[in-house]
């Protein structure tokens, strides 16, 4: 259905977590090395509960290497620098959302690299830094579901 492209996450709560909501979804999970902890992480195992055999998991090593998937004009990468809100855009299946990592978000240089349209915020009271990663990734895979007529479900 959807595809979440984790750019070097660091806590493993949060990607777990990411991997229970793909299997409740149909999305597919991307992880862009270096990762901040092993695979094997007991906190990771422990949020993604037994869900990790129902979630497809892609780690892949570059930056690059994961882009090449995809048709860059249908992902879209999420920063508390967008432009637009996350809800403005039109979602269809197979798109791919990119978050950053939890402690800095994506770098300049990756942002660089998708028209301003692709990148999306989730709105937000003023002066707050930015929801947990997981909780974005849900809103903003849920909101595309939504669009999409809870296709599947």
């Amino acid at each position: 259905m959807f595809h979440i492209i984790l750019y070097q996450p660091e806590i493993p709560p949060n990607t777990g977590n990411i991997i229970r909501l793909c299997a409740n979804t149909g999305s597919q999970l991307h992880l862009i090395e270096p990762l901040g902890f092993s695979l094997d992480d007991k906190q990771l195992v422990r949020a993604g509960l037994d869900y990790h055999e129902f979630a497809t998991i892609r780690v892949h090593n570059t930056f690059q290497e994961c882009l090449s998937l995809f048709d860059l004009a249908r992902v879209f990468s999420l920063t508390t620098k967008g432009l637009s809100a996350f809800h403005q855009a039109q979602f269809k299946s197979g798109d791919a959302f990119l978050f950053g990592p939890e402690s800095r978000g994506l770098p300049t240089a990756v942002l660089d690299q998708f028209d301003t349209c692709q990148r999306l915020r989730i709105p937000m009271l003023p002066n707050n830094r930015s929801l947990n990663l997981s909780n974005a990734a849900a809103v903003v895979v849920y909101e595309a579901w939504r669009q999409c007529g809870f296709d599947g479900a």
